[in-house]
């Protein structure tokens, strides 16, 4: 306790050298932490299902191309009946659908889906139940989200039960579920209905062609792996081409992917771009206070040299020193978090339209996020201030107490290793200034293409009919 009152009474002699050193590192500490804030929500903390990892997304590919479709009823119906890996497999129909009865009239995208659907995922029930097996294809029933529940039912204790007008007809409310993040359904999705294999203005005859549009997953049993999913579902492929080759896509081929993976995948580059540029920006705030204490530690030597000619032994001055650098560090971490909390939340309003992040869902008070900020920072102090405190401790004692009050620029390791770290600095940033130039020469150049059609007072709509009219 008495090496921190005296760290923090030098502190507290040196305000200018300490508030740069603070906000130098709270910079790389509140960037580094905001980003890794973003990628505990999409990446690490997972979707909110039962061992969602155990669930697979299965997809098709038309021909020779890499775009993933969803199944066919006819290519989900073969699968379904002949698999043996799943526990289950279910498929969900993607439309939107116009509500009315509720206030007003407001569109809203739908979900038609198997009556597996809910538990294959492993979504709890709030109230009521989901779809039995004999709701399926026939009856008019419908399950909504927590979030509808409260937002346009006014949290209505009697909520099972009561109608819901979906293109003018009504639905029965059977269950509440809680609400689902938007990386996986999309946002705004509330309402969830059965009849999955019904296609507005297609004919049952139409849709057995091949047409794809069932987002099929299904929940592999225990013991089974994904490779052995692979080629079970390969040999379900090659039997559906065999029995249906005048199927539209009998000629696809089948590709599987877990939700974690599927959910983020094409969300890692770009993450890993930025955290790897955070990072950068970490590194150069700290070989920028790695140096200043540096120099800071050498103009002590005296100091140092008084200490250990009294008797101190050299750990006990290194921990004096070294609590000077955890100090500062761990007051930029608070600082830093400060500046995640407040940053974190910004991203999602920025970026709404591509990153699946529902806006006030990320939050970077969060336990890991301040266990990463406080790991950080403590791992940051430590690193910066033990080699400078060696170097100053280093040398011969009688030297430094004869040089007195006379400044010193230090050994020549000292002077050594300064320039290493205005070297890694000046790379750093060189690095960093050519990716960010390269970003913004790509996006002036986007934002010049000619889109092939005149935009001028150009405004796009989209409106849904009523199934039961159109």
């Amino acid at each position: 306790m008495n090496d921190l009152k005296f760290a923090l009474r030098q502190l507290r002699k040196s305000p200018a050298f300490t508030a740069i050193a603070i906000i130098t590192l709270a910079l790389g500490i509140g960037l580094n932490t905001a980003i890794f804030s973003l990628i505990n929500d999409l990446f690490l903390r997972g979707l909110p299902f039962r061992q969602p990892s155990r669930v697979l997304h299965v997809f098709s590919h038309a021909r020779d191309q890499r775009v993933d479709f969803p199944l066919s009823a006819p290519r989900f119906m073969h699968f379904r009946d002949g698999q043996t890996i799943f526990d289950g497999f279910a498929g969900e129909n993607g439309l939107a659908a116009t509500v009315t009865g509720v206030g007003d009239p407001f569109q809203v995208p739908i979900f038609k889906t198997t009556a597996n659907y809910f538990d294959v995922l492993g979504v709890p029930v709030i109230r009521g139940r989901t779809f039995l097996a004999q709701e399926e294809e026939g009856a008019d029933v419908a399950v909504v989200t927590e979030r509808f529940w409260k937002s346009r039912l006014g949290g209505d204790p009697n909520v099972i039960g009561r109608g819901l007008t979906l293109d003018g007809v009504s639905h029965t409310i059977v269950g509440v579920i809680p609400t689902l993040p938007v990386s996986w359904t999309g946002p705004n999705a509330d309402i969830w209905t059965t009849k999955p294999f019904v296609i507005p203005g297609f004919s049952h005859e139409r849709m057995m062609r091949g047409t794809a549009f069932l987002r099929a997953v299904g929940r592999l049993k225990r013991g089974i792996s994904v490779m052995q999913a692979r080629a079970a579902l390969q040999l379900l492929e090659n039997s559906y081409r065999a029995q249906y080759p005048e199927k539209i896509d009998a000629k696809s081929t089948t590709v599987i992917k877990t939700l974690p993976e599927d959910v983020t995948e094409n969300l890692r580059p770009g993450f890993a771009t930025l955290l790897a540029a955070v990072t950068f920006v970490l590194l150069i705030a700290c070989s920028n206070v790695a140096n200043l204490l540096l120099v800071r530690f050498t103009g002590r030597r005296r100091e140092i040299s008084l200490r250990m000619a009294l008797g101190a032994p050299r750990a006990s001055v290194l921990r004096l020193f070294v609590f000077e650098s955890v100090l500062i560090s761990l007051l930029a971490g608070i600082f830093g978090a400060v500046l995640a909390w407040q940053f974190v939340p910004v991203v999602p309003r920025l970026a709404a339209n591509f990153l699946p992040i529902e806006q006030g869902s990320a939050t970077a008070i969060s336990f890991p996020v301040l266990g990463f900020t406080i790991a950080l920072s403590l791992l940051t102090g430590l690193l910066m201030g033990l080699y400078p405190a060696l170097q100053s401790s280093r040398g011969d004692i009688v030297d430094a107490l004869k040089e007195g009050g006379r400044g010193t620029s230090g050994s020549v390791h000292q002077q050594r290793f300064r320039k290493v770290l205005v070297g890694a600095q000046v790379a750093l940033s060189v690095t960093l200034l050519a990716g960010a130039s390269l970003l913004i020469a790509s996006f002036v150049r986007l934002s010049r293409q000619d889109p092939g059609f005149r935009f001028e007072n150009l405004w796009t709509c989209f409106t849904v009919l009523p199934e039961a009219q159109y």
